[in-house]
Formats: structure tokens, C-alpha cells, sequence
């Protein structure tokens, strides 16, 4: 098992290589800092034991926050892997990427890449992992967009489908004459379960007992379910010990102090109610920054509301490079220093076409939580992996029973509400609507309100032909096509103002 990060450094005093480490640790002082990110797939924000899950396994993630920087009020644009990813990559919101607003399509070749700002600024770039985003090929007599990356390697071995086996060997063969920028996408915790078949109990410990998982309200608590979220825990732990391998190997090369490490995730559990949602457990994502030579405290909290497109000119910022206009986000530095800094006061996120017909928008205030749907008639029941699971076949055999308590009803509701409200802190897996209380009328005024402005402002819309369904949304098979059919994207929701061309961030 790997050690957390305080016995790590310990140990590493006690080792001959001390004194080359030393000297390597000095000689990066005056350095620019190197940045790691670490992103799960597929993991909401309470799956981590720092963040208040006592069942799933995560001591390195854990050791991390306990001298790093724990985001509790970290947000996502959508909770959906590509474009969550794109969103991340550029900072602006999905529907300002053009066809990448929608799962498996490319970003617009006009928007710039941080991981390319920073290999024009000397650091070494290497993405290893999932990728899942890709470029739009330049127009007729536009210009090529510059490289982003000096390595691109899937990660996937024989023994890890997780994509974590060669992360820490990118580091150690890193050119040693510049900083670098590391990209690991694990592909944990992702379906199907391949944890499970490449179990190592030397490294991970024991696997996660049906019996110890903690089973959300909007699940079933059944053995199906329950085994089923045991095979997901384990990902997440699998995930857990590849982020302590890259910390160990950060101390061993005495790059630790001088690295900002990053660990979230793209969006949440690929579970009923999670995965494709604005609430919470889809949009909601864990945040642990370490940086010893870079943020003030250890085993700090903050509260301060951000969203993930703010990592992008953060990152910038740190490594001393100029932002681009084309990003939307604010950097996060502020609470480096000082974990009670505002920087926002308004995050905003999207469900748009993940296997199916969507169009919802929210706002938060770090105190409520507002959703505006476009498609009310039809559920929101998760996309087609969660849908084919034991735990929304498991659900949708009560439904037909009509056993289901109202947090299960909700996965299959339809008509679902055009608008909702919840106060967060009070309400945190937002069950109860508050956007019909006659007390909170002004708050779902004001909120309306900031997201009007935020749509009109970042030329978002709603267009009258988006992407249909491609699966069948009871069983999660895919819909067959007519002979010489071919399946249809209809408009993204940014293509009828243009909002590639639009940089404006809206209220923030």
C-alpha cells in the first residue's frame, strides 16, 4: 500500500538518495511550478473519505487534503464526460464550444487549450489516460491549432483498464530541463466494473463488502445495488492508490513542494440520479489542490464557490502565462492564499444530450440551487450505462411494483417540473422543491433572473431541433435505424448565436 504523504516524505529522509533529492528540490525553487491534474471518471463528490463517505477507501486522496486545500463548493458545467472534459481544458461552458456541448463531439477549432498556452511557455505536456476531447479541424484557410500536448498516451496495460499503470512512469521520463504539466485521466470509475477482475489486494487493500456501501435515498437498498455500488467503490480506491503513486513519485523526485496537484472528477456516479444531473450528485465534485510552495495552510477548508472553468486560467496564471479571451473562468489563486477570498458568486452548469434528448440549465449562490428544464416532458433517468445497471433495473422492478419511495419515483418522472429551487446546505440530494413555496418566491426570482442574464450574455439557447434519443431510455439498448438510416445531431445550444465567437462569462 501506498504511504500517505507526511510518511512519505519521512521515509525519503531516511533513503541514500536524500541528498540528490535535496539538490534537486533546491534547484527548483526559483523554478515555474509543474502542475499535475488527476481526474476520475465518473465519481460524485461524496465517494471520497475526505468528504464524508466512511466506506469507500481513498487514504491518499485523503492525505493530500489533510495538507492541501479541500474545496467544498466546487462545481461542474456539465455532468458529462467529454464535455465536462472540453469545458475543463478551454475554461467556458459547454455550450460555448460548439458540437462539444454534447457527448462525443469536437471542440471548435477557434478556442484555445491551456495544456497548449503552457507548452508555448516552456513546460513539457503530457496527457495519459482517457482523452475524449478532440479538436474540430480548422475552416477553409484557418490556420492549424498549435499542439498541445508532447505526449498522448491511452495508459491502458494488460493489468490496469483503469489507464493509471504509466503515470508515474511520465514523470520519471519527463525531460528534466523543463517544467511539466501532467493530464492523468483515470478511466476508474467508470463502467463496466474491470477493478474487479484486476484486483491486486497487496495494493488496494480488500475489496469493498456489499454491506459497508452506503446506499443513497434515490437507490434501492437491495443486495443487486449494493454489490453494485462494492464494484464502484472499488474503482474509486483503485483510483485512489495510482494518486498515491504520482505523490510518492513527486517526493521521490524531489518535485513535490513545487508541484500543484489537482484531483476532482468529471461528473458524478454512473448511477441512477447522479450521472447527466444538475443536482448535486451530478454536478457537485470533489476539489483538493496541494501545493506546499503555493497555497497558504495545511488541512484547510474552504467554502468559497468555484467552478471547474476556473482551473484553466489558474493553471495559467501559476505557470506565469498570459490568459487567453477566449476563457470564461477566474482564477482560483485568491484562495490559495486565503481561503475565505470570494471569487464568484455564481456557478452555472448544463444538461444537454448525453444518449438522449436534454436541455436543463441551473445556477448556484452557495446557498441555493436553482434548475430551469427546456425538455419537461421527458425524464431525466441517467444516461444508458446507468440505465442498463442492476441498480435502475433494480429501481424500475419496484417502479412496475409500485414500490418506489418519492427520492426512487423521481428517476422515472415525467412530466419532470420546469423549474426547482433547494436550498443546499438544508436539503443536500435536493428532494424537496421549494420552487412553488410562496417564502421563497424572491429567491427564485433573483436566481431567474441571474440566469437569464447568464444566457443572453454567453449566447446560449435552445434550439428547435436538438439531438434526439439514441437509446432506448426503460432498457438502455440502443434504438435500432431503418435501413440507409443514419442517426441525427440536431443544433447545439450554442449554434443559433454563434457562441463560439462570444467570450463573455456572463455574472460571475
Amino acid at each position: 500500500m501506498n504511504l500517505p504523504i507526511r510518511m512519505i516524505i519521512a521515509g525519503l529522509l531516511l533513503t541514500p538518495l536524500t541528498l540528490v533529492d535535496t539538490a534537486a528540490a533546491a534547484e527548483s525553487v526559483d523554478s515555474k511550478p509543474n502542475v499535475v491534474i488527476m481526474i476520475a471518471d465518473d465519481v460524485s463528490w461524496n465517494d471520497f473519505g475526505c468528504y464524508g463517505n466512511p466506506a469507500a477507501r481513498t487514504p491518499h486522496i485523503d492525505a493530500l487534503a489533510s495538507q492541501g486545500l479541500r474545496f467544498t463548493e466546487a462545481f461542474l458545467t456539465a455532468s458529462s464526460c467529454s464535455p465536462s472534459r472540453a469545458s475543463i481544458i478551454t475554461g467556458r461552458y459547454p455550450h460555448n464550444l460548439g458540437r462539444a456541448a454534447e457527448l462525443h463531439e469536437p471542440i471548435a477549432a477557434n478556442l484555445a487549450w491551456f495544456p497548449t498556452v503552457l507548452r508555448q511557455s516552456g513546460y513539457y505536456t503530457a496527457l495519459v489516460g482517457k482523452n475524449h476531447m478532440t479538436p474540430e479541424p480548422p475552416a477553409v484557410g484557418q490556420s492549424k491549432p498549435a499542439k498541445p500536448w508532447d505526449l498522448v498516451d491511452p495508459g491502458v496495460t494488460p493489468d490496469n483498464h483503469g489507464a493509471e499503470a504509466r503515470w508515474t512512469a511520465t514523470i520519471k521520463n519527463r525531460p528534466k530541463d523543463k517544467p511539466f504539466f501532467c493530464w492523468f485521466a483515470s478511466l476508474d470509475a467508470h463502467r463496466n466494473w474491470d477493478a474487479d477482475n484486476e484486483w491486486v489486494e497487496q495494493k488496494y487493500g480488500p475489496k469493498h463488502q456489499p454491506e459497508d456501501v452506503i446506499v443513497p435515498p434515490f437507490l434501492a437498498d437491495e443486495p443487486a445495488t449494493r454489490q453494485d455500488l462494492a464494484s464502484y467503490y472499488n474503482e474509486v480506491t483503485r483510483f485512489d492508490y495510482f494518486v498515491g503513486e504520482v505523490t510518492q513519485t513527486l517526493a521521490s523526485e524531489g518535485e513535490l513542494d513545487n508541484t500543484l496537484i489537482l484531483v476532482l472528477a468529471d461528473n458524478g456516479r454512473p448511477f441512477p440520479r447522479a450521472k447527466t444531473r444538475l443536482h448535486d450528485s451530478g454536478m457537485k465534485t470533489a476539489l483538493v489542490a496541494h501545493w506546499p510552495k503555493g497555497i497558504a495552510g495545511e488541512g484547510v477548508t474552504t467554502s468559497s464557490l468555484v467552478s471547474v472553468i476556473d482551473i484553466a486560467p489558474t493553471v495559467i496564471e501559476v505557470a506565469g502565462a498570459e490568459i487567453p479571451e477566449t476563457i470564461q473562468g477566474v482564477s482560483m489563486t485568491p484562495i490559495f492564499g486565503d481561503p475565505q477570498s470570494t471569487i464568484r458568486r455564481f456557478a452555472f452548469s448544463e444538461h444537454n444530450w448525453h444518449d438522449f434528448e436534454a436541455h436543463g440549465r441551473s445556477v448556484r449562490d452557495g446557498q441555493f440551487l436553482y434548475i430551469r428544464n427546456s425538455r419537461p416532458e421527458l425524464a431525466w433517468q441517467g444516461p444508458a450505462d446507468s440505465v442498463r445497471s442492476p441498480s435502475h433495473q433494480t429501481l424500475r422492478r419496484l417502479r412496475d411494483g409500485e414500490k418506489l419511495s418519492d427520492a426512487q419515483a423521481d428517476v422515472f418522472l415525467e412530466p419532470r417540473p420546469v423549474e426547482e429551487l433547494y436550498k443546499t446546505e438544508d436539503d443536500p440530494n435536493q428532494l424537496n422543491n421549494l420552487a412553488f413555496a410562496p417564502e421563497y418566491k424572491q429567491v427564485k426570482s433573483r436566481l431567474s433572473k441571474v440566469l437569464d442574464q447568464w444566457t443572453d450574455e454567453t449566447g446560449d439557447a435552445v434550439p428547435e431541433e436538438l439531438t434526439p434519443d439514441y437509446f432506448d431510455r426503460e432498457t438502455g439498448d440502443s434504438l435500432k435505424l431503418g435501413k440507409g438510416q443514419k442517426r441525427k445531431r440536431g443544433t447545439p445550444p450554442g449554434g443559433p448565436k454563434d457562441a463560439i465567437h462570444i467570450h463573455r462569462p456572463g455574472p460571475r
